[in-house]
C-alpha cells in the first residue's frame, strides 16, 4: 500500500512539473518582447546578449526563444509518449536542435535553410528504423483480436462445456 502512495505521489509531482512547463511555454515564446529593439547588446542578470548577425537584440531573442520553445515541446512530447512511433518525434526535435545551434552560433546567416542538410545524417537512420518497424507490423498477421478472445471466453462461461 505504501508503494502505491509513493508511486502516486511521484506521478503527481511529474504531472505537475510537466504542466508547469507546458503552461510556461507561451510566456517563454513571447519573452523576446522585453528585449530592446534598438540595441545590438543587452546586459541582463543572466549575462550580456549580443545580436550577432541579427539586426538587433530583440530579433535575436525572438529567434532564440522560438527555437528553445519548440525544443522543449518536442522533447517533452518524446519523453511522455509511450507509443512505438515516438521515435518519429526525434526528426523534428533534431531539426529544432540544429536550428537552435544555428541561432546560438550566429555566424550562420540563413540558419533555417541549411539545417536540413546538416541534420539529414541523424534523421535518415530514424526514418529507416521507423519504416522497418512499420513494415514488420504490417506483415504481422494477428491471430485474433482482443474482442474475439473476450467473446470466446464469454461463450465458454455460459456454455455447458466448462
Amino acid at each position: 500500500m505504501k508503494y502505491r502512495q509513493t508511486d502516486r505521489k511521484n506521478q503527481l509531482i511529474k504531472g505537475g512539473v510537466i504542466s508547469i512547463i507546458l503552461i510556461s511555454t507561451p510566456f517563454l515564446f513571447y519573452m523576446y518582447k522585453y528585449a530592446p529593439a534598438d540595441q545590438t547588446s543587452w546586459d541582463t542578470f543572466l549575462g550580456t546578449f549580443e545580436a550577432g548577425a541579427f539586426s538587433n537584440v530583440q530579433n535575436y531573442m525572438h529567434a532564440l526563444f522560438t527555437k528553445i520553445t519548440f525544443v522543449i515541446l518536442t522533447g517533452l512530447w518524446f519523453l511522455t509518449s509511450n507509443k512505438w512511433w515516438r521515435y518519429a518525434i526525434l526528426v523534428p526535435f533534431t531539426m529544432f536542435l540544429f536550428q537552435l545551434s544555428g541561432v546560438i552560433s550566429y555566424k550562420v546567416m540563413y540558419m533555417d535553410e541549411y539545417d536540413f542538410w546538416d541534420a539529414l545524417p541523424f534523421i535518415l537512420p530514424i526514418i529507416f528504423f521507423l519504416a522497418f518497424i512499420s513494415h514488420r507490423l504490417s506483415k504481422r498477421k494477428p491471430s485474433s483480436t482482443l474482442d474475439e478472445e473476450a467473446d470466446e471466453e464469454i461463450k465458454k462461461m455460459f456454455s455447458d462445456e466448462i
